[in-house]
This record gives structure tokens, sequence and C-alpha cells, in this order.
């Protein structure tokens, strides 16, 4: 038995084995071989391996996101058996003499340059594609695991960190708990951890060795067990059923209002990253959604999503939620959420740089997309439109143009949709200091206090080893939480808390007393939160 203890995100057990996710991109190296054909002969058993991959994922794609969005695996599977892409690799393996690593290698960079010039638009966007499927045939040449097809039951994840880019692809059925060598309580993995309602621990040093041990990993510690004794196995599992039966009356609250024993109501909302979120939004009871992080559509796509695909994204959740608020983040990309299509250029300072609605108001052809398909999608339930990263009264009235024109296309084009109401997030403490004003102008705000601590102390939350002092309970923060519901309700805005700090039961009564509206959580934490606000006079 073997134990190492790292950060804690999430309080939680999890048993299960360990299945190690490793990237996809990595350096081959070119290596002499006199048997060319032994390495054609694995050219082809990896390739066969990748189609049976590729089919997985496609079927799962269409039951997930529909048959015209999982067509990228189709043309994928086509590209991977084309001729001459396969002509090319064993031309090279058999001339050079060469490993196969890097004749797919040297293929794939050709074609994809090749694609990259052309005039055309829809070949420009193969050479994306050829790169994805050269990754795929050295990840099987290579044995290094990126899919998470082929098991048979749930593992714990463990990988040196996981971009939001890979988040979004995982299948997250089949995970019990994140662990990473990188990261920060506050990166993407750490909150979709504690969406999922799994353990997730981070700063620990893990060994290809590792894979496919038995661990336990216990949120309330940090500590990773590998190959634990007997003793400590039924210990441990007796814990992990002690908290089950706490959930379990938990649950009882299902269907109960969030309000004080004064009578003081709060709105509890869940935070979601996707469509299939919303189950875990109904299964917890959310009142409604008060995040909906859109630019996870953007991270899911090798193009940018199209006006039908994001309406059908927002009428699905809209529809699902019937009538229930759902508040919908436009479009925050940049900073440690990278999109290659984007095209955006690498930032010393990404956090405070080209991002969200400085995009947005920069390229209006991608804001105006989005803001169609959210105004189509608002007749068929209650959405809110939400701008992300707002510093001035400027910004929000250029925002309000757009969709004002947006709105007027839509009339004279005959296509329904309702007036719905519009905020913004407080993020940066220029909101802060002049919420007041922005109060005039919308109708809502939202504080993300993940983004306003990590302004307002100056502390990169990406950084685990400021971690230690990047206190969102600090007074600075706590001061401007309380300035900004104070303004908002001059101004005539409902106010919420839509980052991490919302879920903390030890502000719940705090946050209260200040004159919160609204909360808005991870859906796990959804039931312990209105356990918390019941509980207080």
């Amino acid at each position: 038995m073997e134990q190492y203890t790292g950060k804690s995100i999430f309080r939680k057990i999890a048993i299960g084995r360990i299945f190690l996710y490793q990237k996809k991109e990595s350096s081959v190296k070119r290596e002499h071989v006199e048997d060319t054909e032994q390495e054609i002969k694995r050219f082809e058993a990896a390739k066969t391996v990748a189609l049976g991959q590729l089919q997985r994922i496609y079927q799962k794609a269409v039951k997930d996101v529909g048959e015209d969005n999982a067509a990228v695996f189709e043309v994928h599977m086509m590209m991977m058996e084309d001729d001459d892409f396969v002509d090319s690799i064993c031309h090279i393996i058999t001339e050079q003499k060469v490993n196969v690593e890097y004749a797919v290698a040297t293929t794939g960079d050709n074609f994809s340059n090749m694609f990259a010039q052309m005039d055309d638009d829809y070949m420009k966007a193969r050479a994306a594609d050829v790169k994805d499927i050269s990754e795929r045939l050295i990840s099987v040449l290579s044995g290094r695991e990126t899919d998470m097809g082929n098991l048979d039951e749930p593992v714990i994840l463990m990988a040196d960190d996981l971009a939001p880019s890979e988040t979004v692809q995982l299948d997250k059925s089949k995970i019990l708990a994140f662990v990473t060598r990188h990261g920060s309580s506050n990166s993407h993995t750490a909150i979709l951890a504690r969406t999922m309602n799994i353990p997730a621990i981070i700063g620990i040093d893990i060994q290809d060795a590792w894979k496919g041990k038995m661990a336990i990993i216990n949120g309330y510690t940090g500590e990773v067990t590998i190959d634990p004794e007997p003793a400590y196995f039924e210990e441990m599992m007796a814990k992990k059923q002690e908290d089950e039966k706490k959930q379990e009356l938990l649950k009882a609250l299902k269907g109960k209002e969030t309000v004080t024993k004064s009578g003081k109501k709060i709105h509890l909302y869940a935070n979601i990253g996707g469509v299939k979120d919303v189950a875990s939004v109904l299964q917890n009871d959310g009142e409604g959604i008060g995040l909906f992080r859109s630019e996870f559509l953007y991270l899911e796509s090798e193009d940018f999503p199209t006006e039908e695909q994001q309406f059908q994204a927002y009428k699905t959740v809209a529809e699902n939620m019937a009538g229930r608020k759902v508040v919908v983040r436009t479009l925050d990309i940049g900073a440690d959420k990278q999109v290659d299509y984007f095209g955006l250029e690498k930032e010393d300072n990404p956090a405070m740089g080209y991002r969200a609605i400085r995009i947005c108001l920069d390229r209006p052809e991608i804001f105006r997309t989005q803001l169609r398909a959210l105004l189509r999608a608002s007749a068929y339930g209650n959405i809110s439109i939400m701008f992300p990263m707002i510093i001035s009264v400027q910004e929000v009235l250029e925002c309000k143009r757009i969709l004002a024109e947006v709105k007027a296309e839509l009339k004279d084009q005959g296509i329904a949709y309702k007036d719905v109401e519009i905020g913004v997030m407080i993020e940066t403490p220029a909101a802060v200091w002049i919420s007041e004003e922005l109060g005039r102008e919308v109708d809502f705000f939202s504080i993300g206090t993940n983004d306003l601590t990590q302004y307002t102390l100056a502390i990169d939350r990406q950084n685990a080893k400021l971690d230690s002092i990047n206190d969102s309970h600090h007074p600075a923060v706590l001061r401007s939480i309380q300035k900004v519901i104070e303004n908002g309700h001059k101004g005539g805005a409902w106010v919420g808390i839509c980052g991490e700090l919302g879920a903390d039961t030890t502000l719940t009564k705090t946050f209260i007393d200040m004159g919160i509206d609204e909360l808005s959580v991870s859906p796990s934490f959804i039931l312990p939160v209105r356990d918390a606000v019941r509980g207080l006079e």
C-alpha cells in the first residue's frame, strides 16, 4: 500500500481502478528500421484500432449531439482510409526505412500544410482533421491512452493536467475522480469535479506504474492510496457508504423552498457547462440555471458552432427547465480557455488580455450569431442573457445596441423571440466601483467570485503555487460583494453570486445578511446550500 497527499478539491471518497490519461501531443523520433514490412503491419493494425475508436465516438456523438454535429468523425474515418494518405505513409516507411510513427507524423504534417494553403475554406478546415487522425494513430502506436471508449467500468482518471478543451470531450459517465500533477483549486478541472460531484486531488506526482491498479481517493484528506490493504479498503468503503447515506438524507429537501426561518427567500440556481448537465440540475432540484457557460459549445467544436447548432442547445436547455430561469453567459473564451480555430495570439498575461466580451465586441459576427441563437431559443423557455468581463458602461451600451439590432432582424424575418432579461457578470474591481451605474442599465448582476478574487488580489487563479494565499474570504473580496449588492439594488437590479464562493456554506449567512437575492452553485451543492439557508434565522 502506497499513500500520497495532495490538495483536495472536493470532499468525497472514490474507489476504483486507475486510468492514466495522456495528451495526444508528443514529439515523434525518426528511427531507422530494416523490417519495413513489419512497420507496415504495425500501421495497418493501428489503423484498425483507431477506426474502431472513431466508430464508437461517432455513435456516442450521434446520441449526444445529433448526426450533423457527429459528422466530423465520419470525415475522420474516411480520411484515415484515404488512398493518398495511406500510400504516403507506406511510401515513407519503405523508401526511407523509418518507423511508422515518423511516417505518420510526416504525412500528417505534409497533408495538413497542403490543405491549409488551399483557397477553398472547406479544404482549409481539413488541415486540422488530418492532424487529428495522425495524432490518434500515433497515440495507438505508442500505447498512450486518450480514448475512454473501451472501458468496462468507471475509473479514477489521472493526468498531468487537463485543459478545458480536453475535459469537455471526456466520457464523464466513466469517471469516479480526477487526480492531476498540475492545476489549481480554481482550474476548470476542479470546477468540473464539483459539477460532477466527484473528488479531485491536485499536486500528485503520478507514476506510469499505477496504470490499472486499484486506488482510493480521499477528498477529505487529499490522500491518494495505491493498492490499499484490505483493512484500509474496508474502512474507506464504510466511510463512502456513510457519505452516501448523508446524501440520501439531503434528498428530503427536494421540493422544499430555499427560505430562512424568518421567511427570507433565496433563489438557488445551478452552474452548468453543457446540455447534459441539465439532468444533474433536475436531479438535485435546482430552481433554475444561474450560469450556463456557453463557451463549452465552442470548446467541443472543431469550428465555430453555427447559429442552428447553438439554437438547438439553448432550446433544449430552456425546454428541459420548463419555464425555470436559464441565465446564459455569452462567449467567455480566451485566457485558459483556448480554441485553435479562433486564431488567438499568444499573450504574456492572458487572464487580463483579449478574452470574453472583448472578443465579442471586436468580432461582432461571432457575437451576433450567438445572440440570434439565444433570442430564438427564448421563445421556448425563460432565458436571460449575461455579458462577462464588463469593465465599463460603454461596453454594456454597445452590447445592448447589438442585441437591439439582432431583435430587429428577427422581427423583420418573422422569427419569434421573447424580451429577455439582460445582466452582467461582476468580475473586476472596475465593475465593482461602477456597479451603481451598471445597475441602471441591466436587470441583474451575477458576481463571478473566482475572477473577482483573482483580479482583486492580483493572484493568477491558475497558479497552484499561489493557492495558499488565494483567499476568497479576504476582506477586500467580501467588501466588494457587499458594495455590488447595495449598488445593484440602488440601480434596480437583482444580484446573485455564480462563483464557487456561492457554495461555501460558511458564508451563506454572511451573503444573506448582505442582501443577496440568488446563489448559483454546482448541482451537487444545491441541497447542502438549501439545508444551510433553511437552518438560518
